[in-house]
């Protein structure tokens, strides 16, 4: 259910993205006059078929991938404004991927320990306490020692979703990020974000487990071909009528 304090939350949306468009060298409009406002503390889940845009937009929010057209506020700092530093704001805002991109020479201890060294200038020990807190914190107390090598797929996502954390993130952005792993493992990855998504964490998660937009998102939204079709709180989203929507849950339900 949407948190009416949510609803009703006088403070600026956290990211607004207006009429943002992404056309690519090669000529395809990826993105067709997307926008979304996500408020702090909101879990946002974006849906729909591959090819639909859902993956490039969430990149737009972080400027991993530029935009042709448009504008990106996150916390009020313009992303798409030439002045804005955007390698301080992408500390800001954490993102874990399909793949989880792990430093195989380090740990789990040290890749978490990486960031807050070098970008936060955390000491050693501050950033071993970090490390240590969010390794526990998202299950993993007994495998702070261990190598990517040493560890299952959902362990290894644990661990990419600590090491976002460790960045004191304003936002967390997931793009599918249960999609590389074995059937019984997308489990304890999703029971950690739900865990997040209780704690206020604001999430915007592009996904395929419909479980878990039901149950966590605030707001479920519905892109196609590039455009942002549908946005509703998850009981009118998946009681929705709308024949676009419907065809697209009737290959994944």
């Amino acid at each position: 259910m949407i948190d009416p304090v949510k609803e009703q939350s006088s403070q600026p949306a956290l990211i607004q993205a207006h009429k943002v468009n992404k056309v690519f060298p090669n000529g395809c409009h990826a993105l067709k006059d997307v926008s979304l406002d996500v408020q702090p503390g909101e879990v946002v889940v974006i849906i729909g078929p591959s090819g639909s845009g859902k993956s490039t937009f969430l990149r737009t929010l972080n400027q991993l991938e530029s935009i042709t057209s448009g504008r990106i506020l996150l916390d009020q700092v313009d992303l798409t404004d030439k002045r804005t530093n955007i390698n301080k704001v992408r500390e800001e805002v954490g993102m874990v991927f399909q793949a989880f991109n792990l430093f195989p020479h380090k740990t789990a201890l040290g890749n978490v320990m990486l960031a807050p060294m070098k970008v936060l200038k955390q000491t050693k020990p501050e950033a071993r306490k970090t490390a240590t807190d969010l390794l526990n914190r998202v299950g993993l107390a007994d495998r702070m020692g261990n190598y990517p090598t040493r560890l299952s797929g959902g362990q290894q996502q644990r661990v990419a979703i600590a090491r976002s954390l460790a960045m004191k993130p304003k936002v967390l952005l997931f793009d599918e990020p249960t999609s590389a792993l074995d059937p019984e493992m997308v489990g304890e990855v999703l029971d950690v974000m739900k865990e997040l998504a209780r704690e206020g964490m604001t999430m915007v998660v592009v996904t395929h487990e419909m479980g878990f937009a039901r149950e966590v998102a605030d707001r479920v939204v519905f892109m196609e071909e590039g455009e942002l079709v549908l946005e509703e709180s998850p009981e009118r989203f998946f009681h929705s009528d709308h024949p676009r929507l419907q065809r697209f849950l009737g290959q994944v339900l």
